[in-house]
């Protein structure tokens, strides 16, 4: 608590402690130094007082040059041991002062060696100065140099430990703080999954139904119009999916928050219904039994499927696109085929430039535990696979 204290004043009041430090020692220093052998109060000797300001000064160079303030207060308090008319421990105070900062700044061993140097020439020059001084005295004055050392090196090793705490603490922190930050970008990610999925399928459906309108507006108006009423549907039916999608940024309590649950391989009729109003026809074929998926699964084969019709309706008008569900033991294979699209194909949307369709189909796969692979065939058309787990705890490694 006492460390933890001068640590706060120190911080906010350097210098006031600085100027305390200087004036306790040389009260201590020049004090020991005007009384004499019987206890009785003389004259200051000015050779002493000038050895107690140098030592006492020194003291302000504790933080940055410990070392230094160490040489200087030995040489002094050494001194004083041959100017002063007695001897006693507050000779040495510097000393103590200077070897406590000195443990305290720098590693145990140059500590320990300071110690052990001041012992040896203070002993030695009690032992010339006052060869008929007793044990005990003697004894005292090298306690009091072998105390700091020891002190010094205990707050040294606590203010480590404590460091060492907070270091943790803050490693801690940011580590919570990156955690929070991947999970809002794979939040984000996911999301603009969906909305990517949902707007490019619906508007890919509504702009092929606009084109063959168009194209059959003149010929044959009946057509057009039972083609706009299907491009009513489409978009009615993109604004419902939106606002499904983005409702789930709503917080859970908000009553306006959707509660339609995520499409699934239930609702494939009503997709591959809707490309084939809009002039894509498409074959379906389910091999083996078919198995319940996961939701997470569920949702996932479905926007592959999705994504892959789309894709098939934006790049290859003019053709037909083959899909089959392959039910087998725990995993289920989602393939979407065509063939080389005709020279002249009915109209429909111009083959647009790179996307995250191909990406965000990946990662579906790969979130769920499954793998994709989307390539051309080697006689034209493209082919988009997907290899998925029936349960999202059923992962298996693929080589």
């Amino acid at each position: 608590m006492i460390d933890t204290w001068l640590r706060r004043t120190r911080r906010r009041h350097p210098h006031v402690l600085d100027a305390l430090l200087v004036l306790a020692t040389f009260i201590v220093t020049a004090g020991t130094t005007t009384v004499d052998r019987l206890g009785n109060h003389i004259e200051p000797n000015p050779a002493a007082l000038v050895l107690a300001v140098v030592a006492s000064l020194a003291m302000l160079g504790h933080r940055r040059h410990p070392c230094v303030v160490y040489v200087v207060a030995l040489a002094c308090s050494l001194a004083l041991c041959f100017v002063a008319t007695q001897l006693n421990a507050g000779l040495v105070a510097p000393v103590i002062a200077s070897l406590y900062f000195l443990a305290v700044r720098t590693d145990r061993t140059t500590a320990r060696a300071a110690t052990a140097v001041a012992a040896v020439l203070v002993t030695l020059a009690t032992i010339i100065n006052e060869p008929d001084a007793s044990i005990s005295v003697k004894i005292g004055v090298v306690a009091w140099i072998l105390l700091p050392g020891a002190f010094g090196d205990s707050v040294r090793n606590r203010r480590a430990h404590l460091a060492a705490i907070e270091e943790r603490a803050e490693r801690a922190e940011r580590t919570r703080e990156e955690e929070a930050r991947r999970r809002v970008a794979d939040e984000r990610i996911r999301i603009a999954r969906d909305l990517h999925d949902v707007v490019a399928h619906h508007i890919a459906l509504a702009n092929a139904q606009a084109g063959i309108a168009v194209h059959l507006l003149d010929r044959h108006p009946a057509q057009a119009r039972e083609m706009l009423s299907h491009l009513t549907d489409a978009t009615g039916s993109a604004l419902r999916e939106l606002k499904a999608t983005v409702g789930l940024l709503r917080r859970a309590d908000d009553p306006l928050a959707p509660l339609e649950p995520a499409p699934g391989l239930e609702r494939l009729p009503d997709l591959i219904g809707a490309f084939e109003r809009a002039g894509l026809p498409v074959r379906l074929t389910v091999e083996g039994e078919p198995q319940p998926l996961s939701p997470g699964v569920d949702l996932t084969a479905y926007r592959i499927l999705q994504e892959s019709l789309t894709n098939v309706a934006k790049h290859a008008a003019g053709t037909a696109a083959d899909v089959t569900l392959a039910f087998s033991g725990s995993r289920v294979l989602l393939t979407v085929a065509n063939d080389r699209p005709a020279p002249a194909a009915a109209p429909a949307v111009a083959a647009a430039g790179g996307g995250f369709g191909l990406i965000g189909m990946r990662e579906r796969a790969s979130a769920v535990g499954g793998r994709l692979t989307a390539d051309r065939r080697p006689g034209g058309g493209f082919l988009v696979s997907a290899e998925l787990p029936l349960r999202t705890a059923a992962r298996e490694e693929h080589p």
